[in-house]
């Protein structure tokens, strides 16, 4: 039987945009001397919201969370494509954005619905022999990548202000929403790219229920306690 303490649980952070998913673990870890902790599912250091950590023996469950199908909310802006299909990359191509209506954007989002293979942008932390694509990126090389199977339930647009397209998304884990900002550029003909992503939730967590990085490393230890979610509660977020 597992001897656990009230440290041996989830704790679920709103990430801030400029930090990575790692910068998030180490500060939590660090702050509070804590001697495993892992999260649930990496963000671009540019996107925020909901960043799931797993603390002491809860760090077993990763796995099982990070398995989770996710929803997030962004931004495309039409126009323009990056190399990294975000608004970290550098510009590749640029044209005119043609007419378009919130209900043309929308007719285009459900070919992108269903089960499919997506190939992971160069820039990406996927691994090829152990080396991770964006550091071959950074060199100028691109690689043959593995198509990965993914399904994405729902693509919604909600507002459009040209250039940029404000949506919603509900996919599988793994899934890239960079390219199908991506690629929903190459659709309309105009190219674009992402232009901000916020995870809203990830299995049965949810970003309302969220602290902020800031918050709590203004914690004490016993504020820590009282907001981690217990190891035997777990069950009812698989």
């Amino acid at each position: 039987m597992l001897q656990l303490s009230a440290l041996d649980g989830a704790l679920v952070v709103d990430k801030p945009s400029g930090c990575t998913s790692h910068d998030v673990v180490d500060r939590v870890r660090r702050k509070f001397q804590l001697k495993k902790v892992g999260h649930c599912g990496t963000l671009d250091p540019n996107a925020t919201g909901l960043l799931v950590l797993v603390l002491g023996q809860a760090t077993r469950l990763s796995d099982k969370f990070m398995a989770s199908d996710k929803v997030y909310e962004g931004e495309i802006k039409l126009g323009e494509a990056t190399d990294s299909y975000d608004s970290d990359g550098q510009i590749t191509g640029s044209l005119p954005v043609p007419p378009l209506t919130l209900d043309q954007l929308n007719e285009e989002a459900k070919s992108f619905l269903g089960d499919q293979y997506q190939t992971p942008p160069m820039v990406s932390a996927v691994k090829i022999k152990g080396v991770p694509l964006y550091k071959l990126a950074r060199k100028g090389q691109e690689v043959e990548r593995q198509p990965r199977f993914i399904h994405i339930y729902n693509l919604r647009f909600t507002t459009y202000t040209e250039p940029v397209a404000h949506f919603r998304i509900g996919c599988t884990k793994g899934t890239y929403v960079r390219t199908v900002a991506h690629e929903m550029g190459q659709k309309v003909g105009c190219g674009g790219h992402l232009l901000t992503l916020r995870r809203l939730a990830s299995g049965k967590f949810d970003v309302a229920d969220a602290h902020t990085l800031e918050a709590i490393l203004g914690w004490s230890d016993a504020e820590l306690e009282k907001n981690v979610i217990p190891y035997l509660k777990l069950k009812n977020y698989e």
